[in-house]
């Protein structure tokens, strides 16, 4: 039963926001197509990201929890991992968005955007020798820097909130992940290349690489979804 654990987390992460994706209220299956593409998208970069990582020793798999099937390096379970994680949190954005109003006036959203640049290379820049601190600040302080002052992105605060709000499920998710609740880690990292600090047993980069991760799975899903909505017009006109 043990080799089915991570397949099983991806399984419940991802199960509930599929069967809802179909609800006539919420009709998420709609976007089946942009998700994936999306997803599919920012995905290979964060395998070859992860691929890396794991070739390197930054961080490695426990077998024990794994079906063995391998690609590219790394266990069937982990490249699932960028489809359903995603999903889960594209799904929760689009559902609070659909219902709320969660838009952010553009001060606070600017101050927020600076705030973070700001601390992000700041970080990188003063643990420059653990290449996961370093790696991971320094893309997603230059993401936001990108998506904020060059693509011009208003939903930046927005899906900020959103991710706060999945923070009781990013830790338990991730918690067991890194060992919680569990005789050994699923993943293990090597101390030499993270700052250390942990919430719980999570390194704090998984929640700033969880960030960037979501933050560019927006971005291509709007942009799909936007594409796609027109196409459907166009076609009915």
């Amino acid at each position: 039963m043990q080799q089915y654990i991570y397949l099983l987390i991806n399984f419940f992460t991802v199960i509930i926001c599929f069967i809802f994706s179909f609800h006539q209220k919420i009709r998420f299956s709609r976007y089946f197509s942009p998700f994936l593409t999306a997803s599919l998208i920012v995905g290979a970069v964060f395998v070859a990201w992860d691929a890396w990582f794991t070739k390197i020793g930054v961080w490695w798999f426990n077998d024990k929890y794994l079906l063995g099937i391998r690609l590219f390096g790394l266990p069937l379970e982990e490249l699932l991992f960028f489809i359903c994680i995603p999903f889960a949190c594209i799904f929760t954005y689009y559902c609070l968005d659909k219902f709320f109003k969660l838009d952010w006036k553009p001060l606070p959203q600017k101050i927020f955007v600076l705030i973070s640049i700001f601390g992000a290379l700041l970080i990188s820049s003063w643990f420059c020798d653990r290449i996961y601190t370093f790696i991971t600040f320094l893309s997603t302080g230059c993401s936001l820097s990108i998506l904020y002052f060059i693509l011009k992105v208003k939903w930046i605060g927005k899906v900020s909130f959103v991710y706060l709000l999945l923070m009781p499920g990013f830790l338990m998710v991730n918690g067991i992940l890194t060992g919680t609740g569990l005789e050994s880690p699923i993943v293990n990292y090597n101390p030499e290349h993270f700052i250390g600090l942990r919430i719980l047993t999570i390194p704090v980069e998984d929640v700033v690489y969880g960030y960037e991760l979501i933050l560019w799975n927006v971005f291509l899903f709007e942009l799909f979804r936007k594409n796609e909505e027109k196409t459907v017009v166009e076609v009915e006109a």
